[in-house]
């Protein structure tokens, strides 16, 4: 008889650790697959963090992009205006310097017309031969229509008012009337304009 009970409480045992075993391995394949289910979301919620960052990332790289891009832009506007105002500014060098050095050789001629026509006025006022005098007259006109076709030009004195933009008075004269007075009297030496600027005063008696 306490055989039999012994018996029984060893088969009760066995089944209380086949059932024990039993939910041991339905809670273990539970959780196995809570995990993989678990490990499955934290890899999604890893995929998404990781695309998120990497358009971020890409973002950040565009705008980048953009700003070295505007700078760059900025730049050669900047180089571009530089050359245009250093191609302006050797251009109207190169103007001056033609411009100049014309002048200079213009101003050294003039005396030479000076002379032909201090020649001119005296062989005028002379019994001087008359094909001479031509002679004179054809080579100073010549002188002239040079100076002409280079824009000089004589400026116009006597009996104009009296101008220090135009004039330099050597002297002053009394004047003989009341109209004469501050007017060019005289012109000793003829002024020269060249593109409407004095290239020469004129030496002038301004009346008083």
């Amino acid at each position: 008889m306490k055989l039999r009970r012994n018996k029984k409480k060893m088969e009760k045992a066995k089944k209380d650790i086949e059932i024990k075993d039993a939910k041991n391995e339905v809670t273990q394949e539970v959780t196995e697959e809570q995990g993989e289910k678990d490990a499955a979301e934290t890899e999604n919620v890893a995929e998404n963090v990781a695309e998120e960052a990497s358009e971020a990332t890409a973002e950040d790289k565009i705008s980048e992009l953009e700003a070295q891009l505007k700078e760059k832009d900025k730049e050669y506007l900047f180089l571009a205006a530089d050359f245009q105002n250093y191609r302006k500014r050797t251009l109207q060098e190169k103007q001056d310097l033609i411009k100049n050095g014309a002048r200079d050789a213009l101003l050294r001629l003039l005396p030479v017309v000076d002379d032909f026509e201090r020649a001119l006025k005296a062989m005028e006022e002379s019994t001087a031969d008359e094909a001479q005098l031509e002679g004179v007259r054809l080579i100073y006109s010549k002188f002239m229509k040079y100076l002409k076709d280079e824009n000089v030009t004589p400026i116009d004195s006597t009996g104009k008012e009296f101008d220090v933009e135009l004039h330099d008075a050597v002297t002053t004269f009394p004047a003989a009337d009341e109209s004469q007075k501050g007017k060019v009297i005289d012109t000793v030496l003829t002024g020269y304009l060249i593109n409407d600027k004095v290239l020469r005063h004129a030496k002038v008696v301004v009346g008083q």
